[in-house]
């Protein structure tokens, strides 16, 4: 068997993997995890509705408790003190900017969508008040009479109470459907009656819970310690799902908790909220079925992209497979044709499929490979001793010479503070030249590497050479080889500068973009380079017997090895003015670039 399935095609095993990782873990899926997935679902559903229920509840809870603080800082105004006292002459006596204040607060809370009207019921004020302004607000007692809430507070102790449509009458239900009534003054005291009512929208309410249902023929319905529907997001699936009072106050008992019951031969989950400080219950209710088709739809779904994705691999690994072992054979095909000897690299494979003629081709590939491996290397000795010879020409012992000649003359003359600067300096100067931290450095360091260079000169020729550099604060961490600067600003000084009749002047080094490339220039208003001798600075062929020459050509050159033909110098000069010498490399800041 372990042979048979060695010797099989690479087009064969990898189809045959493919159906074995993808069949297997759907079949064990859904044979074992049919019922846990499936209640995960269903459980996963019922708390998402529990949360929702939970939200709606809090957001009518909180919009009865805003009613309730407007209503109280309402009750509790100064200014209806002598209506829950009795006697209008208080009321009369009241300043007009009392008045005046107290309607602007009526006003302003019921500016909005919630809050409709706010009435005072009361026999206590003058008849005045019944007319304009306050007759909005100011209304007698006798309209009152035969509304199901008068009746309530006529026949009992209480002092608030939150009412539904049904309790209202005639125009008052007019004013939104909903209400809270106060009793301004205490049953039974001389004050007579006095009430008053903030009515609110039952509209608002009812989207409020339309806002939370998320399950079609669900139902959300508020009902109160009387079996009085207050409001419904479906009034006809409020009467249908209709429960006692008594049966949700059982309910509520366990908060946040759905409990299934049958309702008319229809199984659902309900829950139920108390609202706020008032006798008002929300009663959620969300038929079985559907939260329960959502968990058979799911895992039908699940099992139906599961033989999808099973179908798509099959036909992905089947093109796959198909084009890996046709490409085999091409490849296989063609490295037999170029063949010229046995295999001596690896031993020869046991099995007979495509791999097997690739190891067989490999072993002739790699005796190629070795032969390129060694040029490479024979490639890359020569650039190694391009670069040592560009590097042991750029250090140039006559002037460590002449440099420490300096520094012994200055302490012959007593001059310590002078040796201590020439000492310094050119311990710098050649902790930089013959730093051996790769062969790249940045146009900063590069740059403080000249002035040093520069620096040590000026103490050999009494400052007579001037540097300037001026090279833009973006650029000076763009990497370029080490000494690149230094043969080029020895050349300047050396055959333009000291051999001006004067024997001074000033070297600027200036640089810019091109596209993607750094254009780096330095420049001296020394002798300059005479026509002939231009052209010859850079070429290969040319006499160099000068060694700053050398310098500069090898500079040349490694910039070429490095970056390729496109880069490097160019040298323009005009005879008597000075010379400029352009460095163009690529923009890098990094030696991975």
């Amino acid at each position: 068997m372990k042979k048979f399935f060695s010797n099989l095609s690479i087009k064969s095993k990898l189809l045959f993997s493919h159906i074995i990782l993808i069949a297997i873990p759907t079949v064990v899926i859904v044979v074992l995890f049919y019922s846990r997935i499936y209640n995960l679902i269903v459980n996963d559903s019922i708390q998402q509705e529990q949360a929702i229920s939970l939200q709606t509840s809090a957001s009518v809870s909180a919009t009865l408790n805003q009613i309730v603080t407007i209503a109280g800082a309402l009750r509790d105004n100064p200014y209806l003190d002598p209506i829950s006292k009795g006697g209008d002459g208080d009321m009369e006596s009241l300043s007009q900017d009392e008045r005046d204040a107290f309607v602007a607060l009526v006003n302003e809370q019921t500016k909005d969508e919630l809050i409709t009207a706010i009435h005072v019921y009361s026999d206590n004020v003058p008849e005045s008040y019944y007319n304009g302004t306050l007759g909005e607000i100011f209304r007698p007692v006798s309209e009152t009479k035969g509304t199901y809430w008068h009746g309530i507070f006529d026949g009992s102790d209480k002092d608030s109470l939150f009412c539904p449509s049904f309790y209202l009458k005639g125009a008052d239900e007019e004013y939104g459907g909903l209400a809270l009534i106060y009793r301004l003054s205490q049953a039974g005291s001389n004050a007579g009656e006095n009430y008053l009512a903030v009515y609110f929208s039952r509209d608002y309410i009812k989207n409020t819970l339309q806002n939370g249902i998320s399950i079609n023929d669900s139902v959300y319905y508020i009902i109160n310690e009387r079996e009085s529907l207050v409001a419904a997001s479906n009034d006809p699936l409020s009467g249908t799902y209709r429960m006692s009072y008594d049966t949700a106050s059982e309910i509520e008992q366990g908060y946040n908790q759905f409990t299934t019951k049958t309702i008319l031969d229809t199984e659902v989950y309900t829950g139920c909220h108390k609202l706020g400080n008032s006798d008002w219950i929300m009663v959620s209710v969300l038929p079985a079925a559907p939260i329960r088709q959502k968990g058979y739809t799911v895992i039908i779904n699940f099992v139906l992209l599961y033989v999808l994705m099973l179908v798509v691999a099959l036909v992905i690994a089947e093109f796959m497979s198909s084009s890996i072992t046709k490409r085999l054979d091409v490849v296989s095909s063609q490295m037999r044709k170029v063949r010229r000897e046995p295999p001596v690299r690896i031993p020869e494979s046991n099995t007979h499929d495509e791999i097997g003629d690739l190891i067989t081709s490999y072993n002739y590939m790699t005796d190629k490979m070795n032969l390129m491996i060694e040029q490479q290397a024979k490639d890359a000795e020569e650039l190694r001793v391009s670069e040592i010879r560009a590097l042991q020409a750029q250090i140039n012992p006559h002037f460590l010479y002449n440099t420490m000649d300096m520094i012994n003359w200055r302490a012959q003359t007593g001059k310590p503070q002078e040796v201590t600067e020439a000492i310094q300096a050119l311990s710098k100067f050649y902790k930089l030249t013959l730093s051996k931290k790769g062969i790249y450095g940045t146009i900063a360091s590069e740059t403080e590497h000249v002035t040093l260079y520069i620096q040590l000169q000026n103490m050999r020729f009494n400052g007579r050479i001037h540097f300037v550099s001026d090279i833009p604060d973006e650029m000076n961490d763009c990497i370029i080889p080490k000494l690149t600067f230094q043969p080029i600003v020895e050349n300047s000084i050396l055959h333009g500068i000291l051999e001006k009749t004067t024997r001074e002047g000033t070297i600027v080094i200036t640089a810019w973009s091109e596209g993607n490339d750094i254009i780096i220039q330095i420049s001296d208003d020394g002798i300059g380079i005479e026509e002939e001798q231009l052209g010859t600075i850079l070429s290969e062929k040319a006499e160099r017997t000068d060694r700053t020459n050398i310098g500069v050509y090898n500079t040349h050159r490694r910039l070429r090895v490095i970056y390729g033909p496109g880069y490097g110098l160019k040298y323009s000069s005009i005879y008597g003015k000075g010379t400029d010498v352009e460095i163009r490399v690529p923009r890098r800041t990094s030696e991975s670039e």
